[in-house]
């Protein structure tokens, strides 16, 4: 059974990633999760183990999986861990174009959102129900080497330029106020996903 890897974070590496993830969102308007943002964080570990400083209890950001099966045919882009605290950050990456977070409808003023929104967040959901339900089988240490583990979610879409005002504030909203069986659900774009690690490299660095 596949675990997560071990994995030692480097800042001086984030630096260097964090220079080539801004040089894909800069050479591209949209951007595919099978052939832009899968591969790129599969090869910038580094950068990727600090994705997971969305959760806030993790203080040392040492274990990754890059598209890692949780169980059956459930699996996540990727995951970051603190062996330590038990702590743990699942990402859903989707594409990054004009209608992947909303959408308009003929004779509606006010955009929906996405079928690429609601499937991402939907995943988190099946995520957060597959964990719980084999909370109770001993395949958490299996899997995460602890019994019991506490996490949150995280979904990436969109870019920020393709938001108005209004739709972003309710991006917002919803990462504040929706949660999944109590846990955490953080909702952000692309290019907030780069200026947090920016800040979070120049914090540590």
């Amino acid at each position: 059974m596949k675990t997560l890897e071990k994995i030692d974070l480097d800042i001086a590496q984030c630096k260097s990633d964090l220079v080539e993830f801004k040089n894909l969102l800069d050479g591209k308007s949209a951007l595919s999760e099978r052939k832009d943002i899968l591969p790129f964080f599969k090869s910038h570990k580094h950068l990727a183990a600090l994705i997971g400083s969305y959760n806030a209890k993790i203080n040392q950001f040492d274990r990754i999986g890059n598209e890692f099966i949780l169980f059956g045919d459930y699996s996540c882009d990727l995951v970051v861990g603190d062996s330590a605290s038990r702590h743990f950050c699942f990402v859903e990456f989707e594409d990054a174009s004009p209608t992947s977070v909303f959408t308009r409808k003929k004779g509606k003023s006010t955009p929906e959102w996405s079928s690429r929104f609601d499937h991402g967040f939907s995943q988190i959901i099946d995520w957060f129900l597959i964990l719980d339900d084999q909370r109770r089988t001993g395949l958490h240490k299996s899997k995460f080497e602890v019994d019991v583990i506490q996490y949150i979610g995280l979904l990436v879409v969109g870019r920020r330029k393709d938001l108005d005002d209004a739709q972003h504030e309710r991006m917002v909203w919803r990462s504040e106020r929706v949660s999944v069986a109590g846990r955490q659900v953080n909702c952000i774009t692309f290019d907030e996903l780069y200026e947090t690690l920016a800040l979070k490299i120049k914090i540590f660095g």
